[in-house]
């Protein structure tokens, strides 16, 4: 008796959409299929060039790796090479919304399925928070440079002392002689919600208009690496110390520079490619999924990987090291240009602050994508798969994103927001390897119109690198992970499990459909 309850029970968890009806539901989606390869190609690219380059390149090099960050950019990029041929191949074989969490649904079950969908809210709603923080350094540090002055109580997370200064010579921000303590990140908080509004009324931008904020990004990333870099040639006699030693020596503590600090560093840079598997939410619009999704995929992350590690030769021989940790390293390397390049330094901080806004609007709409998914199978209350009557978008949904991505950047700071960000992604990357070989022995002979080169090994070192990375990273992180995990299980076991339609035999292609989803890129 015993048997047959554990029987039942595992059967219960580990219940799987068949391929087929992940099919019907992709034939009965009213979305309009009008994405091609280099819509998706931009997507991606739009997605990927974020807070990760902008912000997050400063702090691994001057806390953890030093100039030798472009070893953690490479080790960083080679474990999402691995991810991503694992993603093209589901994406070109369940060209379905959802992305990963419908692949876990569709292969491991559904109990793998909500741990997914746990994990990304990790990866697109606590990413969505760290670009929103950075978004707000850049705007801070613009505004200042006009004379205008937020208080600066208001620009930071809760209970931190704010700092001034760079590197070894930062010191706390005093007002009638008391160190600062910020309380509240206002700007990050009122972009998350300004956003949220834009989603939920469905203004959207039409392909042409995200194609030409990305032309934005990238051309503020390669001018700084043209210009940079010619600099470099220029002076590189006297700048070439800003290399020496080119991996500092490790100081002792774990991940402080060393080969230590390059893998801590590693998982630190890794946030700067989250984004790339974003062009998997849009399997529905794309015209060819089958050669379109793996060609946006693998071309966007390439090409970022590229432009990364330009910009960390030149970002790291301009100025030493030590003086990145602040929130906007870019423009303090331009200033160190001289006073002839202000207006250029002015160019990235604007440029940075439009890019930051597109991604903060891509990974909050890649979340309620995801919310929407798991609320028509019943994971999530029906709610939340509600369509405004007259903006025909999933307007509870958005507004609860918006409230949790603006909460988070508000009161917490962008190390600690972009380290639970990599755990959440870098797991659920390793789910996503697993689902491929999971899915080639369940259904061997399905058509893929992708298939990852050298089977298994690939999957296999992808889910190896994955976990390793994961603990790289402060034990407080982990430990808040390992609760966060253990509580989104327990709310499986006591909402999900019981509400399940695929538990109850109910399609979810009877729930609610948008005619139109608001998002980055729609014709």
């Amino acid at each position: 008796m015993a048997g047959t309850q554990q029987l039942g029970f595992m059967a219960r968890i580990m219940a799987r959409k068949s391929v087929a009806q992940v099919q019907r539901e992709t034939e009965t989606s009213e979305l309009k299929r009008t994405l091609g390869p280099w819509n998706l190609l931009f997507l991606g690219i739009g997605c990927i060039i974020g807070a990760g380059i902008f912000v997050r390149t400063g702090n691994a090099a001057a806390l953890h790796a030093g100039p030798a960050v472009l070893i953690s950019y490479l080790i960083a990029g080679f474990i999402c090479a691995l991810a991503g041929l694992c993603y093209a191949e589901l994406s070109s074989t369940l060209p379905v919304s959802g992305s990963a969490y419908t692949y876990s649904y569709t292969t491991v079950g559904e109990f793998a399925a909500w741990v997914m969908g746990a994990l990304l809210l990790l990866e697109y709603g606590l990413a969505a928070s760290v670009v929103a923080v950075g978004w707000a350094g850049y705007v801070v540090s613009l505004l200042g440079d006009y004379g205008i002055h937020i208080p600066a109580a208001l620009t930071g997370p809760a209970g931190h002392a704010l700092m001034e200064g760079s590197g070894t010579e930062m010191k706390p921000v005093l007002e009638n002689g008391v160190p600062v303590i910020t309380i509240f990140n206002l700007p990050a908080f009122l972009i998350c919600m300004a956003l949220a509004a834009l989603l939920v009324i469905g203004v959207s931008e039409s392909a042409k208009f995200n194609n030409f904020i990305v032309a934005i990004k990238t051309s503020v990333i390669v001018a700084f690496i043209i210009i940079g870099g010619w600099f470099v040639i220029e002076h590189f006699d006297t700048l070439k110390s800003n290399w020496d030693p080119f991996i500092p020596a490790a100081t002792g503590e774990k991940g402080e520079f060393g080969w230590s600090g390059i893998m801590r560093a590693a998982s630190i840079v890794f946030f700067a490619y989250i984004g790339f598997e974003a062009v998997s939410t849009a399997g529905q619009e794309a015209k060819n999924p089958a050669k379109d999704m793996p060609f946006g995929l693998l071309g966007s992350l390439f090409v970022c990987t590229i432009l990364y590690i330009l910009v960390s030769i030149v970002l790291t021989l301009l100025v030493n090291y030590k003086v990145l940790n602040v929130p906007d390293p870019v423009a303090v390397a331009v200033d160190a240009l001289g006073p002839q390049w202000a207006w250029f330094a002015k160019i990235i901080k604007v440029g940075a602050i439009v890019g930051l806004t597109s991604v903060v609007l891509v990974l909050m709409y890649g979340q309620t994508r995801i919310f929407y998914t798991m609320a028509r199978d019943g994971l999530l209350p029906r709610i939340f798969s509600t369509i405004h009557p007259k903006f025909k978008t999933p307007w509870i949904n958005t507004i609860l994103v918006g409230l949790i991505t603006a909460f988070a950047a508000g009161f917490f700071d962008i190390n600690t927001l972009g380290d639970m960000t990599s755990v959440g992604t870098l797991a659920a990357f390793a789910i996503v390897c697993l689902s491929v070989m999971w899915l080639r022995r369940t259904h061997p002979d399905i058509p893929r119109g992708y298939r990852v080169p050298f089977y298994p090994v690939v999957p296999i070192l992808g889910i190896v690198f994955c976990i390793g990375l994961i603990f790289s990273v402060e034990t407080r992180v982990l430990i808040f992970f390992g609760w966060y995990t253990l509580a989104m299980v327990i709310l499986y076991f006591v909402y999900g499990m019981h509400n399940s339609q695929l538990q109850h035999g109910e399609p979810a292609i009877d729930a609610p459909e948008m005619t139109e989803l608001p998002g980055p890129v729609v014709d």
